[in-house]
């Protein structure tokens, strides 16, 4: 779409500027040819494409700037809108929860399959409806302060200051769905207590290698809604790239902030060895560090420096 714009712009500057006739006639009668001015008006546009920005870029910066605005100017408006992120993903979880539970009833073992799907909607929703989440805002600052949009520090703080509200806002969505019937009677051994175990009992090596995978699958999803255009594309290709690392059981610190949450203000929770107030600490601290580098380093800062070139080759 850029090179298009440019391209139009340049044509129809050209043209006003040389007529069809100076072109034709009196450039070509005085040594001049119509390959040479063609050759001259191609090169023009080149140029002006090689000093535009990329979409990336433009989004990154427009990202950023909003981000460290608002933050700057009501930091509870900021964190309602990183509650929001952190509640949204609560609710998509609960709900994957007990229709993976319902369906193990009939097929054990295919509520694996029904939960990740369910649990991507609450990306989609925090998409479209302007929450912060913690794991895109390691891409886009990231980026940022590669590109210079934002200061480093700034950048961490709002990184951090999001993080927290994430949690509060699933903390909060948790403690609503225990008092509701839904999650009255849960089974330890269910779809939550299962998960929630396996989870906590592993190593910080196993835990930071699947925060990393975890949040390239997410950043590929936000950078699809980025690039895309056509809103059911953009709904699609997030649903795919959140379904694949749900499926995986990889660490994401926004999703493990819901299904811990619930674990812990429902009654299977005495029953969770686990599910323990440092190891839970240990546990986002690992996660948050590899979802930082998948989502931060491999994408953000990857796709900033891919971004950040004279060539006609952008994103």
């Amino acid at each position: 779409m850029f090179f298009l714009l440019v391209v139009l712009n340049r044509f129809i500057s050209f043209f006003i500027e040389n007529s069809i006739f100076y072109i034709i006639f009196l450039k070509t009668f005085s040594g001049g040819s119509i390959y040479d001015i063609m050759k001259k008006f191609t090169n023009s546009i080149y140029k002006e494409i090689q000093m535009g920005e990329s979409n990336f870029v433009l989004k990154v910066e427009a990202a950023c700037q909003k981000k460290e605005e608002l933050y700057t100017a009501s930091k509870a408006r900021y964190a309602v809108r990183s509650m929001f992120a952190g509640a949204f993903l609560t609710m998509s979880t609960a709900v994957g929860i007990v229709g993976a539970d319902l369906l193990n009833t009939f097929l054990p073992g295919s509520g694996r399959f029904l939960f990740p799907f369910i649990f991507a909607w609450g990306l989609v929703y925090l998409l479209f409806l302007n929450s912060e989440l913690t794991t895109s805002n390691m891409m886009y600052l990231t980026a940022g302060v590669y590109l210079k949009k934002i200061n480093w520090k700034k950048a961490l703080e709002i990184l951090l200051y999001c993080t927290f509200f994430n949690l509060v806002g699933a903390l909060f969505l948790a403690f609503l769905f225990s008092q509701t019937s839904a999650f009255a009677n849960l089974n330890p051994k269910g779809f939550l207590g299962s998960v929630v175990e396996m989870k906590l009992q592993r190593s910080n090596q196993l835990v930071f290698f699947e925060g990393v995978v975890a949040n390239i699958f997410v950043n590929i999803a936000i950078l699809s809604y980025l690039f895309f255009k056509d809103e059911t594309a953009k709904v699609l290709m997030a649903l795919s790239a959140i379904y694949m690392f749900v499926f995986l059981t990889n660490e994401h610190i926004a999703a493990n902030f819901a299904s811990f949450s619930l674990a812990t203000f429902n009654s299977i929770s005495k029953d969770l060895p686990h599910l323990e107030f440092f190891n839970v600490l240990r546990h986002y601290a690992v996660t948050f560090v590899g979802n930082w580098v998948g989502g931060g380093m491999i994408m953000g800062l990857a796709y900033a420096w891919l971004n950040r070139t004279k060539t006609i080759y952008k994103d």
